[in-house]
C-alpha cells in the first residue's frame, strides 16, 4: 500500500507542471476534465454513434446531464459508477484497461461539485484577446513573449536561466534561421559589436539571417516534411517523378516572406485565385505529393480515392492540427468531427481529372499538369500556335477559292469514272483469307473469310505509328454476338492500366463505340463516344478517321458508311501520343485489358490520311463514290455534290494539297514545341458539367458509397463564409479567416517548435482532445492574434521569438530543475536537442569548405543513397556536396544516413520528427563516406593554412565545427590526439593511403598522406563531439 501511495505521489508531482488540478486551484473542464473523459470514456460514450453504448454521450453537456448532478457529486450516477467496487457496474469496465486513477476520480468529483461546467475544447474556442501579464522581474524581459513566460516561472517559483554566451547564441540562431552555422568572421564581428544598445547587435544578426537566401532553404526543409515531398511516387515500384520545381517554389515563397495566409491559399487553390499564373498553379503541387500506384492489378478508383483521402488528412494535420483520418470510417471517437463532415472536406479535393495509377511504360506525368515552360519555350509555343492558325485560316479560305477548279473537274470527268481502287493512302489491308494466327479462328465473314477473336490473342498489323498531327483512318467490318461493357476493337498502345494507354484506340464501352487519342488518361487526352449503341448479332462497317487537328472535333466515327453523332468525353490533348511502346496497331486484344471476345473482324484497312465521307461510304457499300463519280454534274444530289467537292479537295487538287502540307508542317512544329516542355502535377478542377459527386463511403471503402454530400466544414468550427465558393478557394478563405481558432495557433506553434524543439502544444499533430494542452495557453493565443494582426508575417513572428530573453537563455540547468521539468515545459532554460539530419550533414560540408551554395534545380544524388536498399549511381562534382534539402528522396529507399539521423520518410504528412540517440548515429558520423571525405578535405585545408602550428590548427578546427574557442584542456586533448594519429599512420603508410581514398574530392598531393590522415581523424572526432551535433 505504501508503495502504491508513493507511485501516486510521484505521478502527481510530475503532472503538477502541466495540469494543476490539485489543492485550491479551480478545476477547468478543458484543461483538467476533458482529457480524462477523452482518454477513458469517449471510446464508448463519445462522438462515434456506432461505438456508443448505453445511449450515453459524455462529450456533449446536453446528453451528459442524465448522469451528472451539478454541485452534488454523491448524487451523480457518473461518480457512482467510476467508484463502484462491483466489477459489473464499474466504469470504465475492468477489461477495458482504462481504469481511472485516484487523481482522475478526484478531479471529476471536484468538477461535479463545482457545477460540472462544460466548455468547448480549448483549440476550438476563439483565440482569446489576452492582456500581457505583469511580472516582478520586468528588467529580464525584452518583449511580451518574455512576460508570459516569466509570469509562469514566477508562479512556479523558478528563475530563468542566465543568458547564453554570444558564441552560443549566434550559433543557435544561425542554425535555427538558416540551417547552417555562422562563419568565424560573423562570430567575431558579433562578439566584438559594442553597440550602445546591446540588443541592437542581436537585432542586426537576426535581420541579416532573415534576409539571407539560405533562410528559405531552412524553412523549406521543415515544410517539405509537412508536404510529404518526395522525388519518387512510392509504393512497390516507386519510380522517379519530376516535382522539384515545387520545392524551389517553397524556397522562393519563404525568401520573399510571403504572408502565411497567401502561402496557404496558393498551395490549396493557386489555380482558382483571380488571374492565376504558372507560379500560383505550381504551388498546388502540394496537393499532389501523395504516394501513387502503378503496380499491375491496381484498381483505379480504389487508389484515386486513396489520393483524395491523403489530401484530406494532410490538409487537416498541416493547417488544423487535427487527425481527420479517424473519421474516414466512422464518427471521430474523440473530436467533434462526424463521418459526414470528413467527406464534406473530402469533396473539396475530389474534383480533379486524375487517374488512380501513373504510367508504367512511359514517363508521362499524371494529370492535371502544368507545363514548365521557360520564356524561350513560351515564345516558341506562341509562335507555333500563330503559324498553325495562319495556315489553317489560309487553308479554309482556299476551299472557296478552289470552287472554279472543282467545277472544271466535274465537267471534265469521264462518264465511266469511278472510285480509285484501292483508295489512296492505304498502308495496310487484311482480308483474313489466311488463318488469323494464335487461337483466333477463321470463320465466314462479310466478304469471304473473317477472323473470330478470342479476346486474348491480338492480330498485329505492323503499321500505325502515327503522331497526333498526322491524319489517319482505320476501317473494318465487325460483328459482336453480344453487348460489350468493355472490349478493345483495335489500338496502338501498350496496356490498358498504363494510365489510359498512350496512343489511340477504338473500343466498345457500355455497348457504344468509343474513340480516343491519349497521352495520359484522363487529363491529357481526347475521346468521343457514339450516342447510339453498336448493333449486335450482325455485320456492320466501322471507320474511325482523324484529321490531325489536335481537337476532338477532328475525330469521327462512322457506322455503315455514315458519321454517327457522338458525345464529347475529353478534349484536352496537348502532348504526344507516340513513344509508349506498342507502336503499331493491334486488333482485338490489349495487355491488361478486355479484348473483343467472340467478336469477328473482316476487311481491316489502315490509311495514312483522313478519308472523306464518300470514301467511307464507298468502303461500306462498294458504290457510293462510284455512283457520284458517274453522275453528271447537273444531276448530282446536294449530298453527292458536297461529298465530291470534299473528295476533289482531299485527293485531286494540288494547290489544296500544297496548303495541307503547310498546315501539317505548322502542326508538327506546334506539337514538337509542346512535347519538349516538362510538366509537373498540379490541381485543376473538373468542368462544372462533369463535377464528380462525393459520397460518404461505408467504412471508408471506395466501392461502398452511401449518402451524397456537398463540400463543407465541421459544425464545431467557424461557419463556411456565406459568399465563398464551395471549392478549394472557398476552403482557403475559410481557413485563413482571421477569426479561425486553429490556423494561426497551428502556425505559430510550429514556429515555436522550430526554435525550441517543442511547441507550446507538444503534440503539433493533434490539437484535438487526445493531444496535449498548451504549456502556455495565454502566450499561444497572444502570439496567434499578433501573428494575424501583423499580416501573417512569418519573419516578424520568428524575429520576436529569437530576440526574446526566453530564447536567449543558456540551455544548462540545475539537476533539481531537470528532474522537475525534464522536457523544459516551463521554458526556464534555452533549447537543447540534437540538430536535424540535414543540419548535421550540412554543417560538416560547410566546415570543410565542400558545401555548394547553388540553389534550386534537379535533386542531387550524394553518397549513401539507396533504392529499395540497393546502392545507386551517385553524382559527380557539385551534386555530392549540395545542401541536404536537395538530396534525392526516394520513398522506399530514403537516404540511409539521413534516416539514421532521424529524417522523415515523407510518405505521409509529418509535423514533428522523432528524435533518437543511438550508437548507429555515431557509427554513421565516424564511418560515412560523406563525413570521412569532409574530414579529410578540412584537414587538408587546415594543414595548408597552419603548417606545423598544430595548436592553431586544432583551435580553428574546433571553432569551425562548434562556433566557440576550445578550452585549454580541449585544445591539449586535440593536439595530443593529432600526434597519436600521426604516429599511427606514419608507422603504417598503407593505412593512410587507404584512408585517403574515401570520397571523390582530390587529395592534396603536396602534403604527406600521414599528416592528412591524422588531421582528418581529429576533424572526424570533432564531428562526433556533442556540441557539433547538438543545439545548445
Amino acid at each position: 500500500m505504501r508503495s502504491s501511495c508513493g507511485v501516486t505521489v510521484a505521478c502527481f508531482l510530475l503532472l503538477a507542471i502541466s495540469c494543476k488540478a490539485a489543492g485550491d486551484e479551480p478545476i477547468d473542464f478543458v484543461r483538467d476534465v476533458r482529457p480524462i473523459l477523452s482518454d477513458k470514456c469517449f471510446k464508448c460514450h463519445g462522438p462515434d454513434e456506432n461505438a456508443r453504448q448505453g445511449e450515453l454521450r459524455l462529450d456533449l453537456e446536453s446528453t451528459a446531464r442524465k448522469v451528472l448532478a451539478p454541485g452534488k457529486p454523491a448524487a451523480s450516477a457518473l461518480l457512482k459508477r467510476i467508484t463502484s467496487t462491483d466489477p459489473d457496474l464499474r466504469m470504465p469496465p475492468p477489461d477495458s484497461k482504462r481504469t481511472l486513477s485516484r487523481r482522475e476520480i478526484d478531479v471529476l468529483r471536484r468538477w461535479i461539485a463545482g457545477g460540472a461546467v462544460y466548455k468547448k475544447h480549448w483549440s476550438f474556442q476563439p483565440v482569446a484577446k489576452v492582456p500581457v501579464p505583469e511580472v516582478k522581474n520586468a528588467a529580464w524581459t525584452r518583449g511580451s513573449i518574455d512576460r508570459f513566460v516569466l509570469a509562469r516561472l514566477e508562479s512556479a517559483g523558478v528563475a530563468p536561466a542566465d543568458a547564453a554566451t554570444r558564441e552560443r547564441w549566434i550559433r543557435r540562431v544561425t542554425f535555427d534561421l538558416t540551417g547552417l552555422p555562422p562563419t568565424l568572421e560573423q562570430i567575431d564581428a558579433f562578439v566584438a559589436d559594442k553597440s550602445e544598445n546591446p540588443d541592437k547587435a542581436f537585432e542586426k544578426v537576426v535581420d541579416r539571417l532573415l534576409a539571407s537566401p539560405v533562410y528559405g532553404e531552412r524553412m523549406a526543409a521543415e515544410w517539405l516534411d509537412i508536404a510529404r515531398y518526395s522525388d519518387s511516387y512510392g509504393y512497390q515500384v516507386d519510380r522517379d517523378r519530376h516535382v522539384w520545381p515545387y520545392r524551389d517554389w517553397v524556397v522562393r515563397a519563404f525568401n520573399s516572406n510571403m504572408p502565411y495566409d497567401r502561402f496557404v491559399t496558393l498551395q490549396l487553390a493557386g489555380d482558382l485565385v483571380p488571374q492565376p499564373t504558372d507560379d500560383t498553379r505550381l504551388a498546388t503541387t502540394f496537393n499532389r505529393l501523395h504516394s501513387q500506384k502503378v503496380e499491375g492489378g491496381s484498381t483505379l478508383e480504389e487508389f484515386r480515392v486513396e489520393y483524395v483521402a491523403d489530401r484530406n488528412h494532410t490538409f487537416a494535420m498541416a493547417f488544423l492540427g487535427l487527425t481527420l483520418e479517424c473519421a474516414r470510417c466512422h464518427q471521430h471517437k474523440f473530436d467533434p468531427i462526424a463521418q459526414k463532415e470528413y467527406y464534406q472536406f473530402f469533396a473539396f479535393f475530389n474534383n480533379i481529372d486524375e487517374s488512380g495509377v501513373y504510367s508504367y511504360f512511359t514517363s508521362s506525368v499524371p494529370t492535371p499538369t502544368l507545363l514548365l515552360s521557360n520564356d524561350k519555350q513560351k515564345q516558341a509555343m506562341a509562335a507555333a500556335e500563330t503559324k498553325v492558325s495562319q495556315a489553317e485560316t489560309a487553308w479554309e479560305k482556299l476551299k472557296d477559292q478552289r470552287e472554279g477548279a472543282f467545277e472544271a473537274w466535274l465537267a471534265a470527268r469521264k462518264p465511266d469514272a469511278g472510285a480509285p481502287s484501292p483508295l489512296a493512302g492505304r498502308v495496310y489491308h487484311n482480308d483474313f483469307e489466311k488463318p488469323p494466327g494464335g487461337a483466333n479462328r477463321s470463320v465466314e465473314g462479310r466478304i469471304g473469310k473473317a477472323a473470330q477473336l478470342t479476346g486474348d490473342d491480338g492480330i498485329g498489323t505492323g503499321v500505325g505509328n502515327f503522331r497526333r498531327f498526322q491524319p489517319f483512318s482505320v476501317s473494318l467490318w465487325m460483328m459482336t454476338p453480344d453487348e460489350k461493357k468493355r472490349a478493345i476493337i483495335f489500338h496502338r498502345s501498350r496496356a490498358w492500366t498504363d494510365a489510359g494507354s498512350r496512343g489511340y484506340q477504338l473500343m466498345l464501352e457500355d455497348g457504344r463505340l468509343s474513340g480516343s487519342l491519349i497521352h495520359f488518361w484522363p487529363g491529357n487526352a481526347l475521346r468521343v463516344v457514339t450516342k447510339r449503341k453498336f448493333p449486335v448479332g450482325s455485320w456492320h462497317h466501322v471507320t474511325m478517321t482523324w484529321d490531325g487537328s489536335n481537337r476532338a472535333r477532328g475525330l469521327k466515327i462512322y457506322i455503315d458508311g455514315r458519321p454517327v453523332a457522338s458525345t464529347l468525353v475529353r478534349d484536352n490533348l496537348y502532348k504526344n501520343i507516340s513513344g509508349g511502346g506498342g507502336d503499331t496497331i493491334t486488333i482485338g486484344q490489349r495487355f491488361r485489358d478486355r479484348g473483343l471476345k467472340n467478336g469477328s473482324v473482316d476487311e481491316f484497312s489502315v490509311f495514312n490520311r483522313r478519308l472523306t465521307d464518300l470514301e467511307v461510304a464507298q468502303l461500306h457499300d462498294g458504290h457510293s463514290l462510284d455512283d457520284a463519280m458517274a453522275t453528271p454534274g447537273d444531276q448530282l444530289t446536294a449530298t453527292q455534290r458536297v461529298g465530291l467537292r470534299e473528295f476533289f479537295l482531299e485527293t485531286v487538287d494540288k494547290p489544296y494539297a500544297d496548303q495541307r502540307k503547310a498546315v501539317l508542317a505548322a502542326r508538327k512544329t506546334r506539337c514538337e514545341s509542346y512535347d519538349g516542355v516538362g510538366e509537373i502535377m498540379v490541381m485543376a478542377d473538373l468542368d462544372p458539367t462533369r463535377r464528380r459527386q462525393t459520397y460518404v463511403l461505408r467504412r471508408g471503402a471506395y466501392d461502398a458509397p452511401t449518402d451524397p454530400v456537398e463540400p463543407g466544414t465541421p459544425a464545431s468550427l467557424p461557419p463556411f463564409p456565406a459568399d465563398a465558393p464551395r471549392n478549394r478557394l472557398g476552403l482557403a478563405r475559410w481557413l485563413t479567416d482571421p477569426a479561425h481558432p486553429l490556423t494561426p495557433r497551428v502556425a505559430v506553434n510550429r514556429l515555436w517548435q522550430q526554435c525550441f524543439g517543442g511547441g507550446l502544444v507538444r503534440t503539433p499533430e493533434d490539437f484535438g482532445s487526445q493531444g496535449q494542452p498548451p504549456t502556455h495557453p495565454a502566450l499561444l493565443d497572444w502570439l496567434s492574434r499578433d501573428f494575424v494582426s501583423g499580416g501573417w508575417d512569418l519573419q516578424r513572428t520568428l524575429r520576436q521569438i529569437v530576440l526574446s530573453s526566453t530564447y536567449r537563455q543558456d540551455s544548462s540547468a540545475a539537476a533539481d530543475l531537470l528532474a522537475r521539468d525534464p522536457d523544459n515545459q516551463l521554458l526556464a532554460r534555452g533549447p537543447s536537442y540534437q540538430w536535424p539530419a540535414e543540419m548535421i550533414r550540412d554543417n560538416v560540408l560547410w566546415a570543410s569548405g565542400l558545401l555548394v551554395d547553388k540553389q534550386g534545380g534537379a535533386p542531387a544524388r550524394p553518397y549513401d543513397l539507396a533504392v529499395s536498399f540497393k546502392p545507386v549511381r551517385v553524382d559527380t562534382g557539385e551534386g555530392l556536396y549540395r545542401r541536404s534539402l536537395y538530396t534525392f528522396w526516394k520513398r522506399t529507399g530514403p537516404a540511409p544516413v539521413m534516416m539514421t539521423l532521424d529524417a522523415s520518410k515523407r510518405d505521409v504528412c509529418v509535423v514533428k520528427r522523432e528524435r533518437t540517440s543511438t550508437p548507429l548515429q555515431a557509427c554513421v558520423l565516424l564511418n560515412g563516406p560523406q563525413f570521412i571525405e569532409a574530414a579529410r578535405v578540412m584537414g587538408q585545408v587546415m594543414l595548408k593554412k597552419h603548417g606545423e602550428n598544430v595548436d592553431a590548427m586544432v583551435v580553428e578546427m574546433f571553432r569551425r565545427l562548434t562556433s566557440r574557442v576550445p578550452t585549454d584542456r580541449e585544445r591539449e586533448i586535440l593536439v595530443r590526439g593529432f600526434a597519436e594519429q600521426l604516429a599511427y599512420f606514419q608507422a603504417d603508410p598503407k593505412r593512410a593511403e587507404v584512408f585517403l581514398k574515401t570520397g571523390k574530392a582530390p587529395v592534396e598531393k603536396t602534403l604527406p598522406a600521414a599528416r592528412i590522415a591524422a588531421a582528418a581523424m581529429v576533424v572526424n572526432t570533432l564531428m562526433n563531439f556533442d556540441e557539433c551535433v547538438t543545439k545548445r
